[in-house]
């Protein structure tokens, strides 16, 4: 099992916050791995107002550092904040770590600015960037590179890699982080099988086995979608699930639900949707999960997600109050990160609930399966 912790605020805080609570649920993973996704951020030395994209990833070498300042250079991307990690040499077992790259780039004057343009931009130049460190051997990692994200992911215990990069020293900050110490069991270790997993704004990161994983890549594989590649982890396709329904198909986020984890065909018959979502189910059939799983998701607009499978064998929690919340794989996990609390409130879902937390974080939203949403009217 791997070990999910998620924290959304008002205020922006440090991801060392998160640290401490996979610090406290450390029992339940190895070490192999931490990935973290910071969105909402906020940087210490520049002023940072969120409108432009942020390069994440790691320079394994010099001639990699080099490729990636050409490959901005030529497409006419202005470098306009470099951050500088606050190393702590010894406490990362890598040794090709020339940079950890967290950049802030101007996009081109000359392109198309529409949302829907600028979107398939980001994607592509990551996608380029991948393409050109696998291309040499593995020696450029890229994460992400969109706005106010921030993805980091490295070999190691969370603590020990937060410690290495100084990420207590408060230089970023985010609305939102998730977490997820990463246990090596079904594949070598590579960084792009860590946790959490990113696409065009969208993120999740998965506690559990995707046993259905095979004949979902595969369905994916062949709608032949950009960005929908790589599967170094059985977890990734959640991630692309979410962005093929929301992105694609256009519909609600509560949709993911029916989605992975469809209703039975007689509680469909009651449902006052059913019709809809028989559809649905035989359109989407090959995305059905098995499990067991939870999954833990956040969108652009820093809305936030829990979510499980119908085994209901990966539990999670959530808890919190107005204007800061979080989820956890264990309920240390959720008192390490907002101890104050009134842990009556506190939420475990069953296996017809998606737990949302909006954007405002005024409250916890627990949407059942058997609730109405409100469908496109195109749908």
């Amino acid at each position: 099992m791997c070990r999910l912790a998620l924290k959304t605020a008002d205020t922006p805080f440090s991801p060392y916050e998160v640290l401490t609570a996979m610090e406290a649920m450390q029992e339940g993973y190895d070490g192999s791995g931490l990935g973290l996704l910071l969105r909402g951020i906020q940087f210490e030395d520049f002023n940072y107002k969120g409108d432009l994209p942020i390069l994440s990833g790691i320079a394994h070498n010099e001639a990699a550092l080099q490729r990636l300042n050409s490959y901005m250079e030529e497409r006419g991307y202005e470098l306009k904040y470099d951050h500088e990690f606050t190393m702590t040499t010894g406490l990362i077992e890598a040794q090709d770590r020339e940079k950890y790259v967290v950049r802030v780039y101007k996009e081109p004057a000359k392109v198309d600015k529409s949302v829907e343009a600028t979107e398939q931009r980001n994607m592509d130049i990551r996608l380029d960037l991948r393409k050109n460190g696998e291309d040499h051997g593995g020696d450029l990692t890229v994460f992400s590179f969109w706005p106010q994200v921030v993805m980091i992911k490295e070999v190691g215990w969370p603590l020990q890699v937060g410690d290495a990069l100084g990420l207590n020293d408060g230089r970023i900050k985010a609305r939102v982080v998730m977490a997820q110490g990463r246990q090596n069991t079904n594949y070598g270790i590579n960084l792009y099988a860590c946790h959490p997993f990113f696409i065009q704004g969208i993120s999740t990161m998965t506690n559990g086995e995707n046993t259905a994983f095979i004949p979902i890549k595969e369905w994916l594989s062949g709608k032949q979608i950009p960005g929908y590649l790589g599967y170094q982890s059985d977890s990734e396709v959640f991630t692309h699930i979410l962005h093929y329904v929301v992105k694609k198909l256009k519909l609600p986020l509560e949709a993911y639900k029916h989605v992975i984890t469809p209703l039975k065909t007689e509680e469909l018959d009651a449902h006052p949707q059913g019709e809809f979502l028989k559809g649905l189910r035989a359109v989407c059939r090959r995305l059905i999960i098995d499990g067991p799983n939870a999954v833990i998701g956040t969108l652009p607009d820093e809305t936030c997600l829990l979510t499980m499978d119908h085994k209901k064998l990966r539990p999670a929690t959530v808890g919190g109050k107005p204007g800061v919340w979080a989820m956890a794989s264990e309920i240390c996990g959720v008192d390490a990160m907002i101890p104050d609390r009134d842990r009556s409130l506190d939420f475990q879902p069953m296996r017809e609930h998606t737990v949302i937390i909006p954007p405002d974080r005024k409250e916890m939203v627990i949407w059942s399966q058997f609730d109405q949403f409100i469908l496109p009217q195109a749908a």
